[in-house]
């Protein structure tokens, strides 16, 4: 048999749809389940000033490792006993400072390490969990922290330049986070890797909305008030099979976000927290995280009033109406195609 068979035999896939798109879909679920839900119960009990539900979102941040770790597996299909043990794997590897990016290794070399043992001894259910244990403490303890340092170097670093050359690095910054977002990649777990906050996080949350209210406006007459909130609320990637049918689309979103990523950073110093950057308007995450980053004052809430909901969809709609003047845009281009 040979190595490709062996491995399709074990389940064992590197491919870009197993690991690039699928995995860290999970990934961001288990993240969204722990840590982003974790700051929305939070803020929400400190709002109506109910402590116990204060604690339950921390609770839930506390347990992001957990979380993320059996996203992690899950997304690589492991067996049971894998998947249960990787909340361990995980836990861990976020505990010795891996971060997501140091959580996301360790789990997935122990998850296919430990596929390659699944059902090859008579002791399986020992075997099995004890590889996936083994193995993703000793990647946890050795590599995990020095990827979450390499994470954080980077978050900083960039911080560090938007802070130096606000102009250009927020619009870098806004018009690249907006399209990962619309892409099958996650921009939350980027954001929460790197750290991303501060008017790096302003700029990244800026960029995103643009890309969500952006494409709900502009397609509210195709899709309607289901796709306003889908879009809108959801995530953009809806449109990901429209763009790409017609790239064109996509021009209105990044231009609102180069447009209007130096105005936050310049004129109204928005900035977020790095759990909320990545998210744009999705369950209205990045507005909880800009509130938590720079107060609850009525100014923040004109800011985001304006930077994330009303200038966006103003200059989409805008940019829109030019690409259709021009011929970019066409009748039924935004349309999301759904299977009845």
């Amino acid at each position: 048999m040979s190595v490709a068979a062996f491995l399709r035999s074990r389940n064992i896939e590197f491919s870009l749809q197993r690991y690039g798109i699928q995995t860290l879909n999970y990934m961001t679920l288990g993240l969204f389940s722990s840590l982003v839900i974790g700051l929305i119960l939070k803020t929400v009990g400190s709002w109506m000033d109910l402590p116990w539900l204060i604690e339950v979102g921390a609770m839930a941040q506390s347990g992001m490792g957990a979380a993320i770790g059996v996203g992690i597996a899950y997304g690589l299909q492991a067996p049971p006993m894998v998947l249960f043990a990787s909340a361990i794997v995980g836990t861990l590897a976020v505990k010795v400072g891996g971060g997501p990016v140091g959580c996301f290794v360790a789990v997935a070399i122990s998850t296919e390490l430990s596929k390659l043992v699944h059902k090859s001894t008579p002791i399986d259910i020992i075997a099995t969990p004890a590889s996936a244990l083994i193995s993703g403490a000793l990647i946890a303890s050795w590599v995990a922290p020095w990827l979450g340092d390499m994470m954080r170097t980077t978050g900083e670093t960039i911080e560090w330049a938007i802070t130096l050359q606000p102009f250009f690095m927020s619009i870098i910054i806004a018009v690249v986070m907006g399209i990962i977002l619309t892409s099958p990649m996650s921009s939350a777990a980027l954001a929460i890797s790197l750290q991303l906050g501060g008017l790096a996080g302003g700029a990244a949350t800026i960029g995103c909305c643009a890309q969500m209210v952006g494409f709900a406006a502009m397609s509210y007459k195709e899709n309607g008030t289901s796709g306003l909130l889908g879009i809108g609320l959801g995530t953009s990637m809806l449109q990901l099979p429209n763009i790409v049918r017609n790239p064109f689309i996509l021009i209105p979103p990044v231009l609102a976000s180069a447009i209007l990523a130096p105005i936050g950073a310049l004129v109204f110093d928005m900035r977020n927290i790095p759990t909320g950057s990545g998210m744009g308007t999705s369950g209205l995450v990045g507005q909880v995280g800009t509130l938590e980053a720079m107060g609850y004052s009525s100014s923040v809430w004109m800011s985001i009033a304006l930077l994330h909901f009303i200038l966006p969809a103003a200059l989409c709609l805008l940019f829109a109406w030019f690409g259709r003047r021009l011929g970019w845009i066409k009748a039924g281009d935004l349309t999301l195609h759904t299977d009845k």
